[in-house]
C-alpha cells in the first residue's frame, strides 16, 4: 500500500530509507529477515533494497548479516555542512561551556522528536548518550519544549500526531491539557526548563534560536546531571548566559543565511595567441 496519494512520491525511495533507519545502536547488524520485519517490508522489497544499498556503499553484507558503512554519513554531514551549523554555533556553545562549566547542545526538531545537531560536551555523570544525530523525544527535553512552543496549533497537532523514533521510553508522559500549559508557559518566559522528566537525572534548561524575522530555528541547551547541579543554578546562574548566547547565535545565523550571493556567468575563455 502507497503510504502517499501525491502521484509524484516515490515509493521506492521512501522504503530504502526506511531500511537505512531501521539500523541502530540496538541493531548494528541483521539478517535479510530481521530487515524486513525492522522495516515493514516484503522479504523479497528488502532483499533487493539492501542489494541496491550495498552497491552504492551504504550497506556492507558479512556471512549473511547486514550493516551499515561509514558512507551513510554523508547524508547526514551533507545537511550540517549546507546548513553551516557547526561553523556558527560551535564558537558560542564552547564559550558557553567555559562560563557554566556544563554541556551545551544545539538541537532541531524532526517530527516529534529532536535531533542534535551540535554538541560541546564535559566529562560528567550521564544516563544517556548524545552524539550529534542523537534523537530524544521532544515533550521531555527543554529544547524539545521550546521548539514545539513554536508552532502553530495545526502544526503542533500534526507534529504530536507523528510517531518517534528515537526509540526511548520517558520517565513522564504529560497529558495534552498539562503539556499545553507548559508551552504557553515557555511562549511567554521565552525558554524551558526539565527536571528528569526524559530519564533520571537528567536536567536542563533552553531557549529559542531566532533568526532576523523572529522564527525559531533551532535551540540551544544547558544540560546538567540532577546530582552535581541544581535546577537554582541552572536557572539563576546558567539560563542568563543562556539567553545571550542563543541570542548571539541568532544573529549569526541571520548574518549568514541573509548574506548577498549573486551568481554570474563565466566568462569566456580567451582563445591562445
Amino acid at each position: 500500500m502507497r503510504r502517499d496519494a501525491n502521484p509524484d512520491f516515490v515509493e521506492a525511495l521512501a522504503r530504502g530509507l526506511d531500511v537505512l533507519r531501521c539500523f541502530g545502536p540496538e541493531r548494528p547488524a541483521m539478517t535479510l529477515s530481521e530487515v524486513a520485519s525492522a522495516a515493514a517490508l516484503a522479504r523479497p522489497t528488502a532483499r533487493r533494497l539492501l542489494i541496491t544499498l550495498e552497491q552504492l556503499g551504504y550497506v556492507h553484507a558479512d556471512q549473511g548479516r547486514f550493516r551499515l558503512t561509514p558512507r551513510v554519513l554523508e547524508l547526514g554531514m551533507a545537511y550540517i555542512g549546507a546548513a553551516r551549523v557547526w561553523d556558527l554555533t560551535g564558537p558560542h556553545l564552547r564559550a558557553l561551556v567555559a562560563q557554566t562549566g556544563e554541556s551545551c547542545s544545539i538541537a532541531q526538531l524532526d517530527g516529534s522528536d529532536i535531533v542534535y545537531v551540535a554538541r560541546v560536551a564535559v566529562p560528567r555523570l550521564v544516563t544517556l548518550s548524545v552524539t550529534i544525530g542523537t534523537r530524544f523525544p521532544a515533550v521531555q527535553t527543554s529544547l524539545g519544549k521550546v521548539l514545539l512552543a513554536s508552532l502553530g496549533p495545526d502544526e503542533l497537532d500534526k507534529t504530536l500526531a507523528e510517531p518517534g523514533r528515537s526509540g526511548i521510553t520517558p520517565r513522564r508522559c504529560p497529558q495534552r491539557e498539562e503539556l499545553d500549559a507548559a508551552l504557553r508557559e515557555v511562549r511567554a518566559q521565552g525558554w524551558a526548563a526539565t527536571d528528569q522528566e526524559l530519564a533520571l537525572g537528567i536536567r536542563s534548561v533552553a531557549a529559542a534560536v531566532r533568526d532576523g524575522q523572529g522564527r525559531v530555528v533551532a535551540a540551544v541547551n544547558v544540560n546538567a546531571h540532577a546530582a552535581e547541579t541544581s535546577m537554582g543554578v541552572l536557572l539563576e546562574e546558567h539560563l542568563p548566559r543562556l539567553l545571550r548566547t542563543a541570542g548571539a547565535i541568532g544573529a549569526d545565523w541571520e548574518a549568514w543565511h541573509g548574506r548577498p550571493l549573486e551568481t554570474v556567468p563565466r566568462p569566456p575563455l580567451m582563445p591562445p595567441r
